[in-house]
């Protein structure tokens, strides 16, 4: 055992002395070998009580905002990239071919699996398993199981993902203390079945309100719960737990103008997501919102040696914007440079025409089309270009839209104060992870599963009627109507890929795939069935020496 001391002067070798004395003469006790790390975090220190807990916690949100924003690569995209909205942009070849690029050894493919069990899995496993320890100090049992709650919601929430996206998987309930080599898959059924009893007691025992923006609350749990329930093919509790969610009270549409940006031109559905509007008290319709923050410890997912404080924050703006920068004007000179308002998108991710164009033709002039929700037309800003100010035409700048990533028409979600400046690609805005408005989604889907069409049609005219768009009516609300209506209401924050195979697994068809050979201009033919789902990640498969661990088919 080792004992390192920093001796900082002379007056420190008498304690010095002292210790080798101590030490030496009690070496022969096997007790002093025993070590008990008292000096640094480690779970036999901190999780004695709430304090410690709420440490171990934030380490949880701090794992589910990685989801998204946990590093800057295209490979995060992939719930989005190769579906039915949306495509890989100029700089992608990300699910561009499936037959090329959706193997066991992708790492998107390995992405969500390494994040879910060795970050969020781990991380709320360890919580629940010192939270029943004996040495645990709770001043009731209250204290202890919203504790538990909010660790068996990640946990939950965690599970639903995995399901959705490779099928069955191992269930892991406990931190294993010792390597283990013979893990084995549990049915898609049993891990739901595992996820809707973690969801249903974070939703007994979570608060109703956050202590602080971004903890997690009953409404939370109760929204995917109605999402599990939906994939179980429960839809009366699907019904019941968004009805949960509408009728608490709490939450409403957001329907006159509000927030940060009131002096601007906008409408409410802009002002959703502009800067410092998400954690307002005002805004009832958030129910979960990722957390950042400029210039502040933890308030970004990682640093940059360059820009330690920048690196690290919401990502969308880089992934989802056009690359509206490299536009020559008809002279082939620079027409566009970066400017605050528009940022440094890369262009990973391009909607397909379907979500660009046609899921708009049902009402052109629904809100969430407008000029301050989708960008659909640039100038050129450049003021040595002969073309300033004025508009650009992709045409006479002989612009490849489909191929270039250059101009295409993206969600203004994506905008925010260039804080770490013009250049980052990066805004500090939070990123709803439900709102209210898929609460609605969800019951109407689950309606429409049931059959009762006018409930169904009712619930999408709270959006279209808030979007002041022409309401559907009940003959025509299906399940291809609901995934219209989340494309026109969730684009950005949707994840698609996973909502399309929850789809396929009720309506044993391959949703997914069949979608993408209709509406995915660039992936089209290149996709079989088996694509539905993701593969099992190889590396795991060969690690898992002692048991067999069968790969997705077709793989």
């Amino acid at each position: 055992m080792k004992y390192i001391l920093t001796i900082l002067s002379k007056r420190y070798l008498t304690a010095l002395s002292t210790l080798v004395l101590v030490f030496g003469s009690s070496a022969c006790k096997d007790t002093v070998l025993d070590e008990v790390p008292r000096a640094f975090l480690n779970p036999d220190v901190v999780l004695v009580d709430k304090t410690g807990f709420e440490t171990a916690i934030i380490a949880i949100h701090a794992a589910a905002r990685d989801e998204l924003f946990g590093t800057d690569t295209e490979n995060l995209h992939a719930m989005n990239i190769g579906t039915d909205a949306y495509m890989p942009g100029a700089v992608s070849t990300l699910l561009r071919d499936y037959n090329v690029s959706l193997t066991p050894t992708l790492a998107s493919v390995d992405l969500w699996w390494e994040w879910a069990y060795l970050k969020m899995l781990s991380r709320s496993n360890i919580v629940l398993d010192y939270a029943d320890k004996a040495t645990v100090k709770w001043a009731s049992e209250a204290e202890k199981n919203a504790i538990v709650a909010e660790a068996r919601f990640f946990r939950g929430y965690t599970y639903s993902i995995l399901a959705n996206l490779y099928g069955g998987v191992p269930l892991v309930a406990h931190v294993e203390t010792t390597p283990k080599t013979d893990y084995t898959r549990a049915s898609r059924q049993e891990v739901l079945d595992f996820a809707r009893q973690d969801l249903e007691f974070a939703s007994q025992w979570l608060p109703k309100k956050p202590a602080v923006p971004g903890r997690i609350v009953k409404a939370a749990a109760d929204h995917f719960l109605s999402e599990v329930y939906l994939a179980l093919g429960n839809y009366d509790k699907a019904i019941e737990a968004a009805s949960a969610v509408i009728n608490d009270g709490s939450y409403k549409l957001m329907t006159q103008r509000f927030g940060s940006k009131l002096d601007q031109p906008g409408d409410v559905f802009s002002d959703l997501f502009r800067d410092k509007n998400q954690n307002l008290a005002a805004n009832t319709e958030t129910i979960w919102a990722l957390q950042f923050e400029y210039q502040t410890p933890g308030g970004v997912t990682y640093t940059n040696a360059t820009n330690a404080t920048a690196f690290g924050g919401n990502s969308s703006m880089r992934a989802w914007g056009a690359g509206y920068h490299n536009i020559k004007d008809p002279e082939g000179k620079a027409g566009m440079v970066v400017c605050d308002s528009l940022g440094r998108p890369v262009g990973w991710v391009m909607g397909t025409p379907y979500a660009s164009y046609d899921v708009w033709k049902e009402d052109w002039n629904d809100m969430r089309n407008s000029s301050y929700n989708i960008r659909r037309t640039f100038y050129y800003n450049n003021n040595t270009s002969r073309f300033f100010k004025q508009k650009v035409d992709p045409i006479a700048a002989k612009i490849d839209t489909l191929n270039s990533g250059w101009y295409y028409p993206y969600t203004r979600k994506l905008e925010g104060d260039p804080l770490a400046g013009n250049t980052a690609g990066r805004t500090f805005v939070e990123f709803y992870k439900i709102r209210l408005a898929e609460t609605y989604l969800l019951r109407a889907e689950a309606y429409i599963r049931k059959g009762d069409k006018q409930k169904a049609a009712d619930d999408l005219n709270v959006l279209r009627n808030r979007a002041k768009a022409k309401p559907v009516t009940a003959d025509r609300a299906t399940l291809d109507y609901v995934l219209d209506e989340r494309v026109r209401e969730l684009i950005m924050e949707e994840p698609r890929r996973r909502t399309l195979i929850r789809f396929g697994f009720l309506a044993n068809s391959p949703v997914l795939v069949d979608r993408v050979k209709k509406f995915n201009t660039k992936t089209g033919s290149n996709i079989a069935e088996k694509h539905e789902l993701f593969p099992i990640p190889q590396k795991f498969i060969d690690a898992n020496l002692d048991a067999k661990i069968e790969q997705n088919p077709g793989y």
